[in-house]
């Protein structure tokens, strides 16, 4: 396969693109995390998304600590060429780190951040290391 695909991608000027992580099936919004080239192409050859990792500045395959892969079903890039959207099969349920199904748990009531949904399974049982 040509690589040219990856150059319509607007690559940010540190080399990154935000990539969006949606649930297949229900539609919802699971994480946000950033993709370089070379996590996009992995991401495509191997069917499970691939990340860089700001924090660790290294790629980073979801789930490999967790076992919380996302097998991804389809790509797609907005119109501007600046965001992917990721529709994955979310393997566990689980996409966040503080063991809940989706990043965006908070919820803005009345001024206040509130913990919307629940943890599904416990940080210190999802991360033994």
């Amino acid at each position: 396969m040509s690589e040219t695909w990856l150059n319509k991608v607007n690559w940010s000027a540190d080399g990154l693109v935000p990539a969006i992580a949606q649930d297949a099936v229900s539609g919802r919004v699971l994480m946000l995390a950033w993709m370089d080239r070379e996590a996009l192409q992995l991401t495509v050859q191997k069917g499970e998304a691939i990340y860089w990792s700001r924090s660790r500045k290294k790629l980073w395959h979801k789930g490999e600590e967790s076992g919380h892969i996302q097998k991804v079903k389809e790509i797609r890039l907005d119109c501007d060429g600046d965001v992917i959207l990721l529709q994955v099969e979310q393997q566990g349920g689980i996409a966040c780190h503080t063991g809940r199904a989706s990043c965006f748990f908070s919820k803005l009531e009345q001024g206040q951040w509130i913990e919307a949904d629940p943890v599904l399974k416990s940080p210190g049982e999802i991360y033994k290391k």
